[in-house]
């Protein structure tokens, strides 16, 4: 890993309406978040720049076997652990963007599982000439299985019972029940063809999960909402987030927020977790 230090990469698109609308229906807003000129919502850049490799190009697990930004370790598993996003100017729809995406930052751990590598992608996204977002995703690699990690047997998803739904005091409140048919949409709007959203054997007998796992950037995306439902008039500055642990499809999903004296804190919870998920935003 003390060679390895690939070469930044810059790609365009032209950042149609279609994927900003396609996400809405997914989400079952009432209209398109974003049409052509208007700024794109915190996040939902994520719906463009999109790879579609080869199919021979995919792994067994359906990440890419080879990239420039995959680090050279052998059977190499790859987990989204969170990020950060600094807004100077939102991307605005129908104006051609650039993106050059490097390698910041590339540190081996050792947790509990075993050896980690911990890659910090840094992404800068371009209108115009002009810097309008710099984003850095934070991806952890694992070399083999490692120890098992601890996943609950059973959901409980197909009992109504209302202590299958996480309860909040908080006032910003959005619920979820991801589906299947949610979680093939969002693979399909994000080009993510990692098997654990839409394979259930795949994930019981192989990554050894109790169900589908709902994406997380999904998750994100949900606590983002509450901003931008909940505070429509202010313009987010800069976010973070991490991504605690994973939440399966079935499980009603419960985002929730409130203000603080510059943004807002925000998390999503199930009734076996309180924070699967957890994000800052700030305010200009």
């Amino acid at each position: 890993m003390k060679s390895w230090h690939p070469a930044a990469t810059t790609d365009a698109d032209a950042l149609p309406p279609g994927p900003a609308a396609a996400l809405s229906a997914a989400l079952d807003l009432p209209e398109p978040a974003a049409g052509p000129g208007d700024p794109l919502p915190p996040l939902w850049h994520w719906l463009y720049f999109l790879q579609w490799p080869a199919q021979r190009e995919l792994g067994p697990d359906g990440h890419l076997r080879d990239a420039r930004f995959l680090p050279p370790i052998p059977d190499r598993q790859r987990m989204f652990a969170g990020g950060r996003c600094e807004v100077v100017e939102p991307l605005r729809i129908g104006e051609p963007a650039e993106r050059i995406c490097s390698l910041s930052a590339v540190t081996p751990k050792r947790g509990r599982s075993g050896e980690l590598l911990f890659a910090t992608e840094r992404r800068e996204f371009r209108q115009s000439g002009r810097t309008c977002l710099v984003e850095e995703q934070d991806i952890v690699y694992r070399s083999g299985r490692g120890a098992a990690a601890r996943h609950p047997a059973t959901l409980g998803t197909s009992t109504p019972d209302t202590s299958t739904r996480p309860h909040s005091d908080a006032p910003w409140q959005l619920p979820a029940k991801p589906d299947e048919r949610l979680l093939f949409r969002i693979s399909a709007l994000t080009a993510n063809a990692h098997r654990i959203h839409y394979d259930a054997p795949y994930c019981r007998d192989v990554e050894g999960y109790p169900g589908l796992v709902v994406h997380g950037p999904l998750l994100a995306l949900l606590m983002l909402e509450l901003v931008r439902v909940n505070s429509p008039q202010w313009t987010v500055r800069s976010l973070s987030y991490r991504l605690r642990s994973p939440a399966f499809v079935g499980e009603h999903l419960l985002a929730t927020g409130a203000r603080t004296a510059d943004g807002a804190e925000l998390s999503v919870a199930t009734h076996r977790e309180a924070r699967h998920a957890t994000a800052e935003v700030r305010f200009a």
